[in-house]
């Protein structure tokens, strides 16, 4: 893991002529420098990542007076999300708590992730047709399942709820690692058996994927004690009847999502990033319907990410913290 993206100092931030607030410019300026957009990364398309990354970057564009918007990556997911942030080629980040606590276990300050807020819970999609035969995670031994793009955040996943479920990862004849799109298009076709997803309820992709070919979710619920006993870090969700065309409500995993910075990132950066993300919480609820529950006292459930600095300013002054 490289480490040797420079913090975002309140100079380095001058240099790029941000202002923060209306009028505020920080002091210390030594002439004028060129102008380098803050960096985004999100994740696949269509996904709540990169729907949600491009909603900030022009929330961010408008209410903070940045020279340029904010640029937002197109990336696998969680992991390589990480990557991008701790070695500085990115200044924002949207990961899972798990991915990202795995990475805080590796870096040092100033690089080690710090939370601006909690965004939404992923649900853990096992996706199979629904004319198929197979109903539990047992069933899948043998076949031909995609468990995610290496560098997204639910392949981990999907390999530990195998592990756990006494499968494990099968060879490359029946193991494939697909992102969501590709492994959308082969369940259709029939050249896949399952494919593992983890995002919002509900994600585009999966439900364009109902409206092609009837689908359904298979039941985690053999699996999620022993799951969660080996890995606190996830949760147990449902996914509601109808969903997708569901015939009924389906238990699954899930795992937090944060919108998350460095360590090294100035504070007040960080507080008006937040602050400004929340004074438009309902143009994320457009992008997604996955944000319309983030308010300031969920927004705090970050762990085992702790807030930066920052953003426990603002939660403080919010009475949110």
């Amino acid at each position: 893991m490289h480490r040797s993206g420079p913090p975002l100092t309140r100079r380095a931030l001058l240099g790029a002529g941000v202002v923060l607030g209306a009028g505020a410019v920080l002091p210390g300026c030594t002439g004028p420098r060129p102008a380098e957009p803050l960096v985004i990364a999100g994740g696949v398309q269509p996904g709540v990542y990169i729907n949600l990354a491009r909603t900030l970057s022009e929330i961010w564009h408008e209410r903070l007076g940045l020279p340029a918007a904010p640029r937002v990556l197109e990336t696998a997911g969680s992991a390589q999300n990480m990557e991008l942030l701790t070695d500085g080629r990115a200044a924002v980040a949207i990961s899972q708590v798990d991915v990202a606590a795995d990475v805080a276990a590796r870096v040092t300050s100033p690089t080690e992730p710090r939370a601006l807020a909690r965004l939404y819970d992923d649900v853990t999609h096992l996706v199979v047709r629904a004319d198929s035969g197979l109903r539990s995670i047992a069933d899948l031994r043998g076949r031909r399942v995609s468990i995610g793009p290496g560098g997204s955040g639910y392949q981990p996943i999907a390999i530990r709820l195998l592990d756990v479920a006494g499968i494990g990862v099968a060879g490359p004849g029946t193991r494939a690692e697909l992102g969501l799109p590709d492994a959308a298009t082969a369940l259709a076709e029939g050249r896949l058996d399952a494919f593992f997803w983890s995002g919002g309820v509900p994600t585009d992709g999966v439900r364009e994927l109902a409206a092609r070919v009837p689908i359904r979710l298979l039941e985690l619920g053999g699996v999620l004690d022993r799951m969660r006993e080996r890995y606190p870090v996830y949760s147990v969700a449902t996914v509601p009847a109808n969903t997708y065309g569901l015939p009924g409500p389906v238990s699954c995993l899930s795992v937090r999502n944060a919108l998350l910075v460095t360590e090294g990132m100035d504070a007040d950066l960080a507080r008006a990033l937040i602050r400004a993300a929340f004074d438009e919480q309902p143009r994320l609820a457009q992008a997604s319907p996955a944000a319309v529950t983030v308010d300031s006292r969920s927004a705090i459930g970050t762990q085992p990410i702790p807030l930066h600095d920052g953003a426990v300013e603002f939660y403080r002054a919010t009475k949110g913290y």
